[in-house]
């Protein structure tokens, strides 16, 4: 019905004007300057004549279309994921659907307070506490002083800061701020809920918090949840309806099994056996002293089932780590682990680096036991037992196909991973009811 679509864009145009400045001299003389000002007043009136819009000094501006033509509804109690490429257009979209920015053609409507976790920090003044900023985000939302007292032990209990409530937000780690904005966001009752990739910066732990959160908002509550996230398996568990945006435009809209398995085709294109994990973080996480920079398949690809597969996983430290172990873990595509492989098993190996700098450490499995699937990879890094470092799911797709010696039931699809058992096996004849009796073959 009508009344219950609660997002309809149609379609909506964003446009932005890039200035390419002229190389200046070296040494630029009084005269010149003069010259330079004359040419730019003749320079702008031609420029604002043909309806364009002037920059400065001698730029020449062009066209940058964030956004074109996109068009597509979302109703009541959805929950709607949004997947693309760094720069697609994915975030400049929930900032005209959070009315952060306007729209330059097109319009869209929304039935429903919006409350938006966009960036760090978005919606918090830097100079009010935690406390304060709780107050103010509930009554931009139009809710009174009694009903944020209502639900407030509820918010500090979600983002654990009770320690800090009283304290500036600018003095607030990453982590913290984005625990305390998810908690106002989503306690404070709106009914859309907008989410981007910010939840990466949070731990792992917090994460889970969340997304149990929004599945509980969306499901038991009926409300709407609008998700960005470069993990397409809490893509697909989240949300059963997704929009691929690539290149400022809708490449498909739809199941989100469906439109996950054509992105990660496509992204796997142009994959050379190089991925650069850098690209998919925004900055180093809070707090940690390494990040991943990149994985490269030093083995033919795509990988054959049975046969060796080798990998350079690439990191770096700005301080010193100690026992450091890195990971490569196998996921099916709906994000369920299905294989990792870990540096510190099974010898319990964990180097040290004590100096700040770029390191690489090389991964070999001798046979490759995974069944000739499609399977998405995550990379991770941690210290000790438990503390993560860094981490990157669904960081990118590989394939596995048969090898030579690859024996028909996997052929078949009839089994999963196959690995070697060191454990004894018997096969017993059942006694059968003339009482013979029942013969054991054993094997060590």
């Amino acid at each position: 019905m009508v009344e219950d679509i609660v997002i309809r864009a149609e379609r909506l145009g964003k446009k932005y004007i890039i200035g390419h400045a002229a190389e200046r001299e070296r040494y630029v003389s009084l005269r010149d300057v003069m010259a330079q000002g004359a040419r730019n007043l003749w320079f702008k009136a031609a420029v604002m004549a043909r309806g364009r819009a002037f920059v400065s000094e001698n730029t020449v501006e062009e066209e940058f279309w964030a956004l074109k033509d996109i068009t597509f509804e979302v109703k009541r109690g959805e929950v709607l994921g949004i997947i693309g490429r760094n720069g697609a257009g994915k975030s400049t979209l929930l900032k005209i659907l959070s009315r952060v920015t306007e729209p330059t053609e097109g319009r869209v409507t929304i039935n429903g307070r919006v409350a938006s976790l966009l960036e760090v920090g978005t919606g918090f003044h830097p100079e009010l506490t935690g406390r304060e900023n709780v107050y103010l985000n509930g009554a931009i939302l139009g809710m009174t002083r009694a009903e944020i007292r209502r639900i407030f032990d509820e918010i500090v209990a979600f983002a654990e800061v009770e320690h800090f409530l009283d304290t500036p937000v600018k003095r607030y780690s990453s982590g913290m701020y984005v625990r305390l904005a998810f908690a106002v966001a989503a306690h404070l009752e709106p009914e859309i809920l907008i989410v981007d990739e910010v939840l990466a910066v949070g731990d792992a732990e917090f994460q889970q918090k969340c997304l149990g959160k929004m599945d509980q908002v969306s499901r038991r509550e009926g409300r709407t949840v609008v998700f960005v996230s470069h993990n397409m398996g809490i893509i697909n568990r989240l949300c059963p309806t997704t929009i691929w945006v690539d290149r400022g435009l809708i490449r498909q809209f739809g199941n989100t099994g469906e439109v996950i398995a054509a992105y990660l085709s496509r992204s796997e294109q142009n994959f050379s056996g190089i991925i650069k994990l850098d690209r998919l973080t925004r900055e180093w996480a809070d707090g940690n002293e390494l990040r991943l920079r990149s994985i490269e398949w030093l083995c033919q690809l795509p990988l054959r089932h049975g046969e060796e597969a080798k990998a350079r996983i690439v990191f770096e430290t700005r301080a010193p780590v100690r026992d450091v172990a890195l990971g490569i873990g196998f996921s099916d595509l709906t994000g369920k682990r299905i294989l990792s492989y870990e540096t510190d098993l099974p010898n319990s190996y964990r180097p040290h680096f004590p100096q700040p700098g770029v390191y690489a450490v090389d991964v070999t499995i001798d046979a490759l036991p995974l069944q000739l699937e499609t399977y998405l990879i995550d990379i991770g890094c941690r210290s000790g037992d438990s503390h993560l470092l860094d981490y990157i799911p669904s960081a990118f797709q590989l394939e596995v196909i048969a090898g030579p010696r690859t024996p028909g039931f996997i052929l078949q699809r009839l089994s999963g991973v196959r690995l070697e058992s060191r454990s004894a096996w018997s096969f017993d004849k059942l006694v059968s009811s003339d009482s013979e009796t029942a013969a054991v073959y054993s094997r060590p």
